[in-house]
């Protein structure tokens, strides 16, 4: 325990020299964003940073998933249907005008997928829910689209939950956009790269007006720093704050965090390619010791991807002890067969991917050279940390653990398994045929089956293959202005809704 409480230290408060903030109406509000937003591509809004900004507020989804009470709600959609086991139609909303006052229709909802499966474009969402399916349309008119996917996707409209939908007309067809045109409540009306985003409300947005006028979102990766900003009333919400200052009981609210933190492998490159290794690093880990320091009490064990909530969690897979002795004995077994232990690993960590990021890495590092390993920790912000992560992956990177975490809110593994651990998998490291053949048979399943097979996939990915170093499954906090009703939820994770923020 005290090897992390150096880590925590040098947290003082410090506020001088911050630029202020404009002050305008009593109905705007200012949002700290831990990371600065280095994209505003809708597609790219799987991303977290880029998510609470656009999704919703900008782009709109087809249909909105309930994260109060689970389900799926209409949102450009009105209604759908399966026609067949492929083949599922949507009804749209008739009279959304885009930002610019063109008509929404089904083009741009064809344009929006095919845009997410474009391979030169590298979508974010696309890559994590939308790989290893084909889609096909059919447009009767202008507000049907009938949407067929190989393999079949049984949950086709849960996964066009996480999709905001572009205007064919005015988004770039070969460049990620600067200025988004969306059908939302907001407007995307200024990027000051670096510096603040700022969106006003769309007056002619074909729902119910919101109050907000205004959001601006500005960039502070010091946590300490961000709460301060909305206890002095520069700021009105930080959405992740880290346990240490979330001191006030009457701003602070904890959340279930949906995401699952982890280190990835990659397991095509010595000595990551010995199974042993890879079991060493699990044993070197002291999980119980960050919990109350570098992570809230609330947390839990991960020992897959997803969260026991998640239809399709194997609760047979057990958390991974912490024996560091078993770890070096493993190293040694791995060295005296000619594996070449004493490979620098590079961890790849991300400034601001979650409160405390940074120490829990320093403090991973510290663990992994107790058992024996020869670890460099590179610490990048998320434009750079991202060709780590996101495939084609730097060349010539040498062996890595990246830090990670990955948000399933949805409650379905299809958002988890292909992009994680399938061998076309925009973030896996892993080539297992076999396991490519469960997922798709996982992917077309319903019912028990799904479930079934779900938890069978988990359990050859985490025990046989083991793909990861899994972490915690999080929880978040978040500090909130008095002056505002909103209280987070799992959602506040990836996005968040303006539309549901009121006025005390």
């Amino acid at each position: 325990m005290k090897r992390l409480a150096i880590f925590l230290s040098g947290t003082a408060l410090v506020t001088a020299g911050l630029p202020a903030l404009a002050q305008g109406s009593d109905r705007d509000v200012t949002v700290v964003l831990s990371e600065n937003v280095s994209v505003v591509e809708p597609c790219m809004a799987a991303r977290q940073d880029v998510g609470r900004v656009i999704s919703e507020n900008v782009n709109e989804m087809l249909v909105e998933y309930d994260y109060a009470n689970g389900g799926l709600m209409p949102r450009l959609a009105t209604e759908w249907s399966q026609i067949d086991d492929s083949t599922w139609e949507f009804k749209l909303r008739d009279g959304v005008t885009w930002h610019d006052g063109s008509d929404f229709t089904a083009k741009d909802v064809q344009f929006s997928i095919e845009r997410n499966k474009n391979a030169n474009l590298s979508c974010e969402t696309g890559g994590k829910y939308f790989g290893g399916t084909t889609f096909s349309f059919e447009i009767p008119d202008d507000h049907t689209i009938r949407i067929k996917t190989e393999p079949p996707q049984p949950i086709l409209p849960l996964l066009m939950t996480v999709m905001p939908v572009q205007s064919a007309a005015t988004t770039p067809e070969a460049e990620f956009d600067r200025k988004p045109n969306g059908t939302g409540p907001y407007v995307f009306s200024d990027w000051q790269t670096g510096q603040s985003i700022t969106l006003t409300r769309n007056p002619d947005y074909w729902g119910e007006q919101p109050q907000v006028e205004t959001a601006t979102y500005v960039f502070r990766a010091d946590s300490a720093v961000a709460a301060a900003m909305v206890e002095t009333g520069e700021a009105d919400i930080v959405p992740s704050i880290a346990i240490q200052d979330a001191t006030n009981p009457d701003t602070d609210f904890s959340y279930p965090n949906s995401e699952t933190s982890y280190l990835r492998i990659d397991t095509r490159a010595a000595p990551l390619d010995d199974r042993r290794v890879r079991e060493a690093l699990n044993l070197a880990i002291d999980r119980e010791a960050m919990v109350g320091t570098l992570f809230p009490e609330g947390v839990e064990m991960a020992t897959q991807l997803v969260p026991p909530t998640t239809m399709g969690h194997n609760p047979d897979i057990p958390v991974w002890p912490y024996d560091p002795e078993k770890a070096t004995e493993l190293l040694e077994a791995a060295k005296a067969d000619g594996v070449p232990v004493d490979t620098p690993i590079r961890l790849i960590g991300r400034n601001g991917i979650y409160a405390n990021g940074a120490p829990a890495m320093e403090a991973i590092m510290a663990m992994l050279q107790e058992v024996g390993f020869t670890v460099k920790l590179d610490m990048y912000d998320v434009s750079v940390w991202n060709n780590y992560f996101v495939s084609p992956f730097v060349a010539d990177a040498g062996p890595t653990l990246t830090q990670s975490q990955h948000d399933n809110a949805t409650g379905d593994p299809v958002f988890t398994a292909f992009v994680k651990y399938a061998s076309d998998g925009t973030h896996s490291m892993l080539r297992d045929p076999e396991l490519d053949a469960m997922i798709a048979k996982a992917t077309s399943a319903t019912g028990d089956e799904r479930a079934t097979l779900w938890q069978e996939v988990f359990a050859r990915a985490e025990q046989q293959d083991i793909a990861d170093i899994p972490m915690f499954h999080m929880v978040g906090f978040t500090r909130v202005s008095p002056r505002l009703d909103f209280k987070p939820t799992i959602a506040t994770n990836s996005q968040l809704q303006l539309q549901q923020i009121g006025f005390k």
